[in-house]
């Protein structure tokens, strides 16, 4: 099954919580790779651009089946999800998302995410 869309989330989180944040994070992710039309995650530690003074910078990326499947995690779970987040760690993270599609015929070794091997 080939991946239709990349779902990144780069976060900011405070040093002083970033362990018990990302023991947290597997859980969430976890959770997340449970819905239908995801098909696989990862967590890069962001180097650059450097993260804001006293916090780590994590990014995610979730490789999804088809835009359909992102419709739907957007309409019925990103809300709940979103609103977890924000109730458990308040100020000390900050999320920015984006929404990419892989590039038919880039012929990059690997391109396409972890169903591509």
């Amino acid at each position: 099954m080939g991946i239709g869309l990349v779902y990144e989330v780069n976060l900011e989180v405070d040093r002083a919580v970033a362990a018990d944040y990302r023991a947290w994070l597997a859980g969430h992710i976890a959770e997340i790779l449970a819905l239908p039309g995801f098909i696989g995650a990862e967590v890069l530690d962001v180097l650059d651009p450097p993260p804001t003074a006293g916090r780590v910078g994590l990014s995610v990326r979730y490789w999804l089946q088809d835009q359909a499947a992102f419709e739907a995690y957007q309409r019925e779970h990103a809300p709940r999800l979103r609103a977890a987040g924000v109730e458990r760690w308040g100020e000390h993270f900050r999320a920015r998302r984006r929404v990419l599609r892989t590039s038919p015929g880039s012929g990059l070794p690997g391109a396409g995410g972890p169903a591509a091997s």
